[in-house]
């Protein structure tokens, strides 16, 4: 069997869903790709993870119609609390002081992730589900892709195809472009503790000397974990008790929401930083996770990951309304220039963190906080790191009303 296509999207999560939806109306012929089914989706325990929203990342959301119905699942972030575990210094980002209704919003991935696959299946897209990528080959005028189509194979041929499948993308892997791997010896613990006191819309940071501590609002009285620790600290968190794991987590966080007790499971994901050696190759592109996999500190991956597909679909509208091939080289190559910016600024802050505030050596300890101090008392440098978490301290990439 043989199809053919204007743009293929392989992977049908949060990135591959948003660029459908970016493009589904401009009269593009599209078919999206999954592998795993939606039930095997919405069971992953990768949905119970906390997503943070940058401001600019919901301006993106409401331009894709994505936000306007998932918003009251989401919480807003009202103020940030950064600190560092025995020691005097901390800052304070505000909502108020910023005179914007919110840094940012908590959403949990599985929610998120839902409603955007309902969006792609009321707007009937071609969606191949399950179907996995086994093979593709690059041509002059298109690229032809083997697919494994439930127990039927399927060749597709299609002008630009888009990898959105994830951190182990088999794009990436069939046109054999390696990754620059730098592995933190660290676990992310992921869970939902419940509060004796109010959070009152507070995202907590706090720099220990074994990782990142972060507890995001979720409803009144729950937060969302996400807990960095050595790889053996973690295998052992994991392997204890709960009220182990929770007496821990009071000791390393304090007593500023009162007692905390375990209201979901405990999830355990190793990090490191991942990138791969280019964006491109012959009609074909790779965007969010597929691209580059970040460590959680700055809660960065996911907004990253979303102007990717903003910039992608833009630059895919204007490409096709004039006239031209949206798989040609050279509109890949401006679109590979057009993200490298973010990409090192975005990527370069986040690996700055975690060198700056997961050692406990007394100079760089002394200095950081020294940092954090001054920082709570200038505001130009306050508005710059808030504008930064805001996702609004570059261009931010928009979709016009020609979608």
């Amino acid at each position: 069997m043989h199809s053919d296509y204007d743009l293929v999207i392989v992977g049908g999560g949060l990135a591959g869903n948003c660029l459908a939806l970016a493009l589904k109306d401009t009269g593009l012929n599209i078919a999206l790709v999954e592998a795993s089914s939606r039930e095997q989706q919405q069971d992953a325990a990768a949905g119970d993870r906390a997503l943070a929203l940058a401001a600019g990342t919901v301006k993106m959301l409401e331009a894709l119609g994505i936000w306007q119905g998932i918003s009251q699942s989401a919480t807003a972030i009202k103020d940030i609390h950064i600190s560092d575990q025995g020691h005097f210094g901390k800052t304070r980002l505000s909502a108020h002081k910023e005179k914007v209704a919110a840094l940012g919003y908590v959403i949990t991935a599985r929610d998120l992730e839902a409603h955007v696959a309902g969006l792609v299946n009321a707007a009937n897209m071609k969606l191949l589900c399950p179907a996995r990528l086994v093979g593709l080959m690059a041509g002059r005028d298109a690229v032809n892709i083997s697919l494994k189509h439930g127990d039927e194979p399927l060749t597709l041929s299609t002008k630009l195809l888009v990898g959105a499948d994830g951190g182990n993308s088999s794009v990436r892997k069939l046109l054999e472009i390696s990754q620059h791997i730098t592995d933190y010896a660290q676990t992310a613990l992921v869970t939902t503790i419940q509060s004796a006191l109010p959070h009152h819309n507070t995202a907590f940071e706090r720099f220990t000397a074994s990782g990142p501590l972060a507890l995001l609002p979720v409803g009144l009285d729950h937060c969302s974990v996400v807990w960095t620790r050595s790889s053996e600290d973690a295998d052992a968190l994991m392997s204890g008790s709960e009220a182990d794991f929770i007496a821990e987590l009071q000791q390393c966080f304090g007593y500023k929401l009162g007692a905390l007790s375990l209201a979901a499971p405990r999830r355990a994901f190793p990090l490191s930083l991942i990138r791969a050696k280019k964006m491109s190759a012959t009609r074909t592109v790779m965007i969010g996770n597929a691209v580059h996999q970040l460590h959680p500190v700055a809660g960065q991956g996911f907004n990253l990951g979303l102007r990717d597909v903003v910039q992608l679909a833009e630059m895919i509208i204007e490409q096709h309304e004039s006239g031209h091939d949206i798989g040609a080289a050279d509109f890949l190559s401006a679109y590979t220039q057009a993200r490298q910016k973010d990409h090192d600024r975005t990527i370069g802050f986040t690996n700055s963190l975690v060198k700056i505030f997961s050692n406990d050596w007394l100079a760089l300890a002394a200095a950081r906080n020294i940092g954090l101090t001054l920082l709570d008392h200038i505001p130009g440098a306050k508005t710059a790191l808030t504008r930064h978490a805001m996702g609004l301290a570059g261009r931010l990439p928009r979709l016009d009303n020609r979608r």
